[in-house]
């Protein structure tokens, strides 16, 4: 291989390598620091042209992306998340009942909307509720961020890497849930009954009396609006609209108030997030222009030979090793192989979510959880999710892979 196929692949090892760790020794970059970065250079050296660059971003995920943190936006400044939290307290009686509400909250709000964003604005509000009724956070918070990520599998709006799939396989919005969703539903079960056998004596804590708690104020105009919006373009996404165009109509309405100003909506937006994405896929292209995509291809095509349970499992280990997004802009390139590619989109988008539930660093949703948490004194240690996220991932990763 010629410097430059050698200096691409150094390259994006070391920034995929960074994403999954986190950081650069020795240096404050960030992921979407790391992402540019390594974009930049693959310009430099000649990996692929500017031109190559702008063709690889994916402007469908991107507006996507934005659109569906705009409309959560507008339902966190509506007091939506609030209010969901305040009626499952009160309806819950006993601990069991509570870790059952809220994983059931967390997985349905997560497969409607990103699971990072549910996690985002559900962990503090589980954090002061805990706190009120003077039980211990930790199960829930674990029961929150492992149903996030599980619910977040049965749609193409529920998590990144499902809406890249949604761009790159063309699958409609139900022909995706359908088979998905009984497999979430049972993994969403498989997350609250790891987290009562693990945490036992929390879980056979006496019923609790409700205090006044979770006062969040509601805009009921905004939120009827809100709510309104979300039905149509749920509505527009079944009819076949496509989901970008479904989902930044939805956004560009909320936009259009008189109650919220929109310096307030901007600055909830997660602008590094958009730009991380938007610098991987420069990253990741650069493979395939320089052949290694193809290469990578012939290495690993025994697998589509192999059946969908194998190249599940493989999904599951380059989730953890360079991170769910990275591996589904990888391992694309091996769908074609399967006869039924439609089903092995499927695998792909389903192992690659649960796989994000093994380890602490496994999904951003568990990092986003685990750092607010910290910063109410509530400490999350690496074994601390071990203990729930490895049978958890066995158990769904399991169910999930057999159904399929």
């Amino acid at each position: 291989m010629e410097w430059r196929v050698w200096a691409t692949v150094l390259i994006v090892a070391l920034t995929i390598g960074g994403v999954a760790v986190g950081r650069w020794p020795g240096l404050r970059v960030d992921r979407a620091g790391m992402t540019l970065i390594g974009a930049a250079l693959l310009l430099a050296i000649g990996a692929l042209s500017l031109e190559e660059a702008y063709a690889a971003i994916d402007m469908g995920t991107i507006i996507l992306l934005l659109s569906m943190m705009v409309i959560n936006s507008y339902l966190y400044l509506a007091g939506f998340f609030g209010a969901v939290t305040r009626r499952v307290v009160h309806i819950a009686r006993g601990p069991r009942t509570l870790l059952a509400l809220i994983i059931l909250a967390s997985g349905v709000l997560a497969a409607l909307f990103l699971n990072d964003t549910i996690v985002l604005m559900l962990t503090p509000i589980i954090l002061d509720t805990t706190r009120a009724l003077k039980r211990s956070p930790l199960p829930y918070l674990l029961g929150l961020a492992t149903a996030a990520n599980v619910g977040s599998m049965a749609t193409l709006t529920g998590n990144p890497q499902n809406i890249i799939i949604g761009g790159l396989s063309h699958i409609g919005y139900v022909e995706f849930a359908q088979p998905l969703i009984l497999p979430a539903l049972l993994s969403l079960g498989i997350c609250w009954l790891v987290i009562v056998l693990v945490y036992r004596e929390e879980m056979r804590g006496p019923a609790f009396s409700v205090p006044d708690m979770v006062r969040t104020a509601t805009l009921r105009p905004l939120l009827r609006k809100s709510l309104l919006v979300i039905g149509v373009m749920l509505l527009l996404f079944l009819l076949g609209v496509p989901i970008p165009l479904a989902a930044l109509l939805a956004a560009a309405t909320l936009l259009a108030t008189r109650r919220i100003r929109p310096d307030r909506v901007w600055k909830s937006i997660d602008w590094t997030l958009l730009l991380f994405f938007a610098a991987l896929f420069v990253v990741t292209h650069a493979l395939e222009t320089q052949g290694l995509s193809e290469r990578l291809f012939h290495i690993l095509v025994p697998l589509a030979q192999a059946g969908l349970i194998p190249f599940g499992l493989v999904t599951v280990l380059f989730s953890n090793l360079i991170s769910n997004v990275p591996a589904v802009l990888l391992l694309q390139g091996l769908i074609p192989a399967f006869a039924e590619t439609q089903r092995a989109w499927l695998m792909l988008a389903a192992t690659a979510t649960l796989a994000g539930n093994l380890t602490l660093l496994g999904s951003v949703a568990n990092l986003i959880m685990a750092e607010l948490a910290g910063r109410w004194g509530v400490r999350i240690t690496f074994f601390d999710y071990l203990r729930v996220g490895v049978p958890v991932t066995v158990l769904s990763l399991t169910v999930t892979m057999l159904l399929i």
